[in-house]
């Protein structure tokens, strides 16, 4: 049997991706980030370590113990700083060799995978085993975007097009033919937030999710789920556009019933 290792943070998709593996008759090892990791949910369920982010050895370790060599990167993991973490020796040399301080969330994993791949180990795409996860047609809301959704879409995809090569966020905003915001380091729910008060009158504006054009599927898919529907209907934007097949929906079902209930539209895109 095939075994795969998860090294996994905080939130759903380290459970969800780890089940369907199991689903598909995979072994599945967990190496669970401390102060990230959620333990409860994989107890009774799954065979698990923990370990510090700045313990790469024993991170190693683990992998070489449970000898598995096919790894995935899932769930949200807290930047690591120099200031706020113990590390290791190994970890201490992957810091200063890269100088991860000034990198941005794209180059950072790009670093990571080289290191674990001159280490011997391979990063899977793990996408065709969770298909429930993204969405392949246009439109999966009864609520369907306006004339100006799609004129403030097509404005986005342009900035998006201009920065998409730089190491930026993978969501903008934009209303009134306009770009509010780019998503920085703060996230998806802060952007939101933050772009209300540049809003003018005319149309609620519009959020687009999509991949960065240098990024690597392996990692750091864009996410959304009910916490982001939440924010915009809290400050009364009209939906999303998310790119088809690449941007995660966690808990599928429960985000298109509120989109619904609440006049929000969730439309798949492809990026051109």
């Amino acid at each position: 049997m095939k075994k795969f290792g998860i090294i996994a943070g905080g939130g759903d998709l380290p459970l969800i991706i780890s089940n369907n593996l199991k689903k598909n008759k995979f072994e599945v090892f967990i190496i669970g980030i401390k102060n990230n990791f959620n333990s409860n949910k994989f107890k009774g369920k799954f065979n698990f370590v923990e370990h510090k982010i700045g313990s790469l050895t024993k991170i190693l370790n683990s992998l070489k113990k449970e000898k598995i060599n096919q790894i995935i990167f899932a769930g949200s993991i807290k930047r690591p700083s120099y200031k706020d973490y113990s590390f290791d020796l190994k970890a201490l040399q992957f810091l200063r060799q890269y100088n991860i301080d000034k990198l941005g969330d794209n180059n950072l994993l790009k670093s990571i995978s080289n290191y674990f791949q001159q280490n011997g180990y391979k990063f899977i795409k793990w996408r065709k085993y969770c298909p429930e996860l993204f969405i392949d047609n246009k439109s999966i809301t009864t609520i369907k975007p306006s004339d100006i959704a799609y004129v403030n879409l097509k404005k986005s995809l342009e900035i998006f097009k201009y920065f998409g090569k730089s190491d930026v966020g993978q969501s903008i905003i934009a209303q009134n033919k306009m770009i509010l915001g780019l998503e920085a380091a703060e996230g998806t729910d802060e952007l939101i937030k933050r772009c209300t008060k540049y809003k003018r009158i005319g149309d609620k504006g519009i959020l687009v999710k999509l991949m960065k054009y240098n990024q690597d599927e392996r990692f750091d898919l864009p996410t959304i789920g009910i916490d982001t529907l939440k924010k915009l209907k809290k400050f009364n934007y009209e939906g999303i556009f998310i790119q088809k097949n690449f941007c995660i929906i966690i808990n599928k079902n429960e985000v298109i019933k509120y989109a619904n209930n609440n006049n929000l539209f969730i439309e798949g895109i492809n990026k051109s």
